[in-house]
């Protein structure tokens, strides 16, 4: 459904620290520039960028917005979120584990990234 995420940033350079290392934690390579400027992330399949808005406004946070990045396993969302604490990132909600919602059972980490978007790691247990 979805062929691309995009957020904005107010510091390219923080943000590319942070998400290079997100990225790196779950085997994808670093981030690259694009002709417009913007930080790009490729990982099987899907495409996630950083980049200043174009109205030349100040980047903000979507309040109640969440991306969530689909894990391997329990073991990849910890490594992801180590490495967002590690590269910038805030803690947010509670610890990484899992969230029993009836018969869903799911293995979710939370963070802030450094302009303050809400990401996710999930992973469903089968």
């Amino acid at each position: 459904m979805f062929s691309h995420m995009m957020v904005g940033s107010n510091d390219l350079d923080k943000a590319r620290v942070f998400y290079d290392a997100l990225f790196a934690a779950v085997g994808a390579k670093p981030g690259f520039v694009d002709p417009k400027g913007r930080l790009r992330y490729v990982h099987k399949g899907s495409t996630f960028l950083v980049t200043t808005p174009i109205d030349g406004e100040r980047a903000c946070i979507a309040n109640g917005s969440t991306i969530g990045f689909e894990m391997d396993n329990p073991e990849q969302a910890d490594a992801w979120h180590a490495a967002g604490l590690a590269a910038g990132g805030t803690a947010i909600e509670d610890p990484p584990g899992l969230r029993e919602m009836g018969e869903v059972k799911l293995y979710l980490a939370y963070l802030r990234d450094p302009d303050g978007h809400k990401l996710c790691a999930l992973h469903r247990v089968a």
